[in-house]
C-alpha cells in the first residue's frame, strides 16, 4: 500500500506530478492534430473528488503554496479505463473451454449464475471482481448481474461503498434458459423498476436495463423493457446482438418479420442514447447506420470474439457508417479484465481486416471515446477540469521487457503502443476513483485514504 503522502487526500486539494495524457477529440492519422492533450511534466490538481486544474509543472508549481504533491514522475497519468461490457457473475468461469458461444452458455455460464441466488456468494464475487477491475485500471464498467435481483444489490452495495462509477443491471430472461434462472416478463420488469428506484443515481451508481439477448426474452418481456426505457430515459440499456452466425439465425427464427437481429431491439424501443450492444459483428450497413442514428454504442469485445470464434469486428465499416464504438473485456467469454490487453486484441482484430488502429486511437476508445458513447462525456474518461477524478497511473517500466522497449521509444505513440502490446495489470501502478486511491500495485487495494 502506498504511504499516505502518495495516496492523496480526496477531500482536500492535492496535486499529482507526472506525465499527463487525455483526449479532446478522436485522434486522426496525424497524432499532432490537437486531439491529444499531453503534458510531459505536468500537475493534475484534484479537490473534493473532481479535477480542478492541470497544466505544466513549471507554470503551476509557483502557486502551490504548501499544497500536497504526490510524486509520480516517470509515470503516465491517464483517465481511468471504461469497460463497456462485462459479466461479473462469470468471473469464476473465465478461461473455460467450449466449442462455441451457445454450448459455453449451457455448460459453464448458466450453472455458474445459479450460485448467485445466495447473496453472500454474490457479495464475495462482487468484492473480488471490483478489486480485479481496479487492479487492471478500470474505473467504470457496464456490468451484467444475474437474473436474481440480489446479485444486483450485492454488486451495487460493494461499488457504492468504494464510490466508483458503475452501471449494472439484473438480467432479464424469461425463456430458452434453465428454469432455475428464468423470470417472467412481469417479475423481470417489476424487479428492474425496484432496482432502478433503489440504485440509479445513488451516489455514483447507475442502472442498466439488461435483457440478456433477444433469444432469451419473449416479445412480452422486451415490450415491458421498452416501456421502462421510455419511463426512465436516463437509465442505460445493455444487451448482446449479432455475436455469432448461429445466434443470429436463432434470433431471426424466434422473431419472424423483423428486418434484422438489431431491428428486434429497435422495434421494442431499445435503441437510443445510452443503449449499449455487445459484439455487433454480423451487422449490415443498414444496421450500423441505424446504430449511429439512434446514438447507440457498439461494445467491441475482441478477446471474447477470438476465444469463442465468433468473428472479426469490422472497424472500417463501423467508421464508414459512423457507428459509435468502444472497447469491452466481456469476461468471462473474454480472457482478460485488462483493458490494455483488450486494446492489443482490438488492434490485432483490426489488422486481420486490413485496418490499423494507432496507440492514440486505442487509448481514446478506452477513455474519452467510451465516455462520449455512453453519454457521459465531460464526467469520466478525461482529465479536463470539472471531470470526476477517476484516473490511473501507468508505469512504462513495469516489466523488464516493457522498460527496455519504452527506453528506446522516440515518440508518445511508441510508448502508448508498447504499453498496449506488452502491458497488463502490472503496468497499472495505481488507480484513483473520485480522487481516492483504491488500488496500489505494491500492496493490497487501499480503500478510503
Amino acid at each position: 500500500m502506498l504511504p499516505t503522502d502518495q495516496a492523496g487526500r480526496p477531500d482536500e486539494k492535492t496535486a499529482y506530478r507526472a506525465q499527463l495524457l487525455y483526449f479532446a477529440a478522436p485522434p486522426g492519422p496525424d497524432v499532432d492534430d490537437g486531439s491529444t492533450v499531453y503534458v510531459p511534466d505536468g500537475l493534475l490538481i484534484v479537490e473534493h473528488g473532481r479535477i480542478v486544474q492541470l497544466g505544466d509543472y513549471a507554470a503551476l508549481s509557483p502557486g502551490l503554496e504548501g499544497l500536497p504533491v504526490v510524486d509520480w514522475r516517470g509515470k503516465l497519468i491517464v483517465p481511468g479505463f471504461i469497460d463497456t461490457h462485462v459479466h461479473y457473475p462469470q468471473t469464476d468461469i473465465i478461461a473455460s473451454p467450449a466449442p462455441g458461444l451457445l454450448s459455453w452458455l449451457d455448460t459453464y455460464t448458466f450453472p455458474a449464475e445459479r450460485r448467485f441466488e445466495d447473496p453472500a456468494y454474490a457479495a464475495d464475487v462482487a468484492r473480488f471482481f471490483l478489486d480485479e477491475l481496479l487492479r487492471s485500471g478500470t474505473t467504470t464498467a457496464l456490468v451484467y448481474c444475474t437474473v436474481h435481483p440480489g446479485s444486483a444489490d450485492a454488486f451495487f452495495a460493494e461499488s457504492h461503498a468504494r464510490n466508483v462509477r458503475m452501471v449494472a443491471g439484473k438480467v432479464l430472461m424469461d425463456r430458452n434458459c434453465p428454469g432455475y434462472l428464468q423470470d417472467t416478463a412481469e417479475s423481470g420488469a417489476r424487479d428492474s423498476e425496484a432496482l432502478i428506484q433503489r440504485w440509479h443515481g445513488q451516489g455514483r451508481q447507475m442502472y442498466g436495463l439488461t435483457p440478456r439477448f433477444a433469444p432469451t426474452s419473449t416479445p412480452a418481456q422486451l415490450a415491458l423493457c421498452g416501456e421502462l426505457a421510455q419511463r426512465y430515459p436516463d437509465v442505460f440499456i445493455q444487451s448482446h446482438v449479432a455475436e455469432n452466425t448461429q445466434e443470429v439465425a436463432w434470433a431471426m427464427a424466434l422473431f419472424p418479420g423483423h428486418r434484422s437481429y438489431l431491428d428486434i431491439y429497435d422495434q421494442f424501443g431499445l435503441l437510443r442514447p445510452r443503449a449499449v450492444y455487445g459484439h455487433c459483428i454480423w451487422l449490415d450497413e443498414h444496421d450500423r447506420r441505424r446504430m449511429g442514428e439512434a446514438g447507440a454504442l457498439a461494445a467491441h469485445c475482441p478477446t471474447s470474439n477470438l476465444f469463442l470464434g465468433s468473428g472479426l469486428f469490422d472497424f472500417a465499416a463501423a467508421e464508414a457508417s459512423r457507428m459509435p464504438v468502444a472497447l469491452a473485456s466481456d469476461v468471462g467469454g473474454g480472457t482478460s479484465l485488462s483493458m490494455l490487453q483488450t486494446m492489443a486484441a482490438a488492434h490485432n482484430v483490426a489488422r486481420m481486416n486490413g485496418h490499423h488502429l494507432s496507440g492514440h486511437s486505442l487509448f481514446y476508445l478506452a477513455t474519452e471515446g467510451a465516455a462520449r458513447g455512453l453519454d457521459l462525456g465531460g464526467r469520466i474518461g478525461t482529465l479536463a477540469p470539472g471531470a470526476e477524478a477517476d484516473f490511473i497511473v501507468l508505469d512504462p517500466q513495469a516489466t523488464p521487457l516493457l522498460a527496455r522497449r519504452t527506453a528506446r521509444a522516440e515518440s508518445l505513440e511508441e510508448v502508448l503502443f508498447a504499453l498496449i502490446m506488452l502491458g497488463d495489470d502490472r503496468a497499472v501502478a495505481a488507480a484513483y476513483s473520485a480522487g481516492r486511491l483504491l488500488h496500489a500495485r505494491d500492496g493490497s487495494p487501499a480503500r478510503g485514504q
